[in-house]
């Protein structure tokens, strides 16, 4: 599909000058889901206390927009094959400014919650459109300065967002609290959807490729059942409703599972599935993705209901965070090739090492926690900027666009699923105070982190090297 598109740019090659507009178009669009997805990690109690909705809502915030985005991600990409990438991109661009106006004046908890996986489902449509269309506008020599940068300016747009979001909730603008953090999209993707109009070369799509709706619902279905039941439970009350909720979605996953095994086009191809390092990376980051995921929103809730600190300041004590994660993930890229598996060792090890030292710290102020969450930070930029590199370092060539977007896809819903849980650690223990709460929680993500170490002896020793 992306030779088809070439093709046609081919015939009249755009200028250097709209190249890198339709660049700027794309990281816009990447920005902006980057944004949305961090930034309920920090506005989550100041929402919770004008809607109502309790730990509930907290939880789903950052759970509902990761599930839709995941489970999405993938079809949403075989969509813009068969429909043509400007025609979804344009669609989810539209769709998702649409849903964070409706974030931004829910009314109550159900509707923004509703709102949050409508965003999501939306923002599946743009994102995996995005490397399509710039193979089609750049020439193959010249497209690794476009890559280049979307590791800068994601690291840029992962400090920035939420301190974006704390200033915005502290600033109370027009007197409307947390809600100009979703309106401020309408601003930001009205005028990216403006330019992508303008600029984003036309494409047919190809009509015979396959999109697995079927095997999509059914996964939606099970992974909102066991989120739903878990966060049902997590006040303690496990009754009916939440063990039928858990139970469905095993029934579900099962479906879905066998829907895998004889769907023409699966979410997830059976032979990458039959790669033991493709797996064991999978399973790997699964892990890894839900624990750290997990730990960053309950840091938040703790310098929060804890430390007593507002969205801003919650935002610039978790700068060390985010710091580490972009100057760990800038020095990999350059180390990964000589490195290979033992940088995620390395980083492993760093997180364990960070959360430890939270535990240690923890109830001690909130400069004495600045050293960990920076430790935390380097051992997450160190892990996942190298982890699905190495995953597909023995995959056939012609698989690693299917492999890449199957891991992406898995990172999401890990980050739903160790939102959800983590939390319910947190909140469930919390009665006997915040700080006993957080060491709960850094239990439980350190328990799994350790999972993972085993895991990196099947790994393939390198990562594939990319010629840009």
């Amino acid at each position: 599909m992306t030779q088809i598109l070439r093709n046609a740019i081919d015939e009249a090659r755009l200028p250097a000058r709209t190249r890198w507009a339709v660049l700027a178009v794309v990281l816009a669009a990447d920005v902006l889901d980057l944004l949305d997805a961090t930034i309920t990690n920090i506005a989550a109690p100041t929402i919770t206390r004008d809607l109502g909705g309790g730990p509930g809502l907290v939880q789903w915030l950052g759970a509902a927009y990761a599930l839709a985005l995941g489970v999405l991600l993938v079809p949403g990409g075989r969509l813009g094959d068969k429909y043509g990438r400007r025609r979804l991109f344009l669609l989810g661009l539209a769709g998702f400014v649409a849903a964070s106006l409706a974030c931004g004046l829910a009314p109550d908890p159900a509707v923004l919650v509703v709102a949050r996986l409508v965003q999501g489902a939306f923002g599946a449509l743009v994102i995996p459109q995005g490397f399509g269309i710039l193979g089609a506008t750049w020439p193959r020599e010249e497209i690794g300065k476009a890559f280049s940068l979307f590791g800068p300016v994601m690291g840029l747009s992962a400090v920035g967002g939420p301190i974006l979001a704390g200033f915005l909730v502290d600033a109370d603008l027009g007197g409307l609290g947390w809600r100009p953090m979703f309106l401020i999209n309408l601003l930001l993707g009205g005028a990216a959807l403006l330019a992508a109009t303008r600029l984003l070369p036309r494409d047919t799509g190809d009509p015979s490729v396959s999109v697995d709706g079927r095997g999509s619902a059914l996964l939606a279905g099970a992974l909102l059942g066991l989120l739903g039941g878990l966060i049902d439970g997590s006040g303690g009350d496990w009754g009916a409703r939440p063990l039928a909720l858990l139970l469905a979605g095993l029934a579900l996953f099962a479906a879905f599972c066998h829907r895998q095994r004889t769907a023409p086009e699966p979410l997830i191809r059976p032979t990458l599935l039959r790669n033991r390092g493709f797996t064991s990376g999978l399973i790997l980051g699964v892990l890894a993705f839900a624990a750290v995921a997990g730990l960053l929103y309950v840091v938040s809730l703790y310098f929060q209901r804890g430390l007593g600190r507002s969205p801003a300041g919650t935002a610039l004590g978790l700068i060390p965070v985010s710091a580490g994660i972009v100057v760990a993930s800038i020095a990999c890229h350059r180390l990964i090739h000589r490195h290979g598996r033992r940088l995620v060792v390395a980083g492993l090890l760093l997180i364990l090492a960070g959360c430890g030292c939270l535990a240690l710290l923890a109830g001690h102020g909130t400069w004495a926690l600045v050293p960990p969450l920076l430790l935390t930070g380097l051992g997450m930029g160190t892990c996942f900027g190298t982890v699905y590199d190495v995953t597909i370092g023995d995959i056939a060539p012609e698989e690693a666009g299917s492999a890449s977007g199957s891991l992406n896809a898995v990172q999401q819903l890990a980050n739903a699923i160790g939102a959800a849980a983590v939390t319910t650690v947190y909140f469930g223990t919390a009665d006997r105070g915040e700080t006993h709460a957080l060491h709960t929680s850094l239990a439980v993500v350190t328990a799994t982190v350790a999972v993972c170490l085993p895991l990196v002896r099947l790994l393939p020793r390198e990562a594939p090297r990319h010629d840009h």
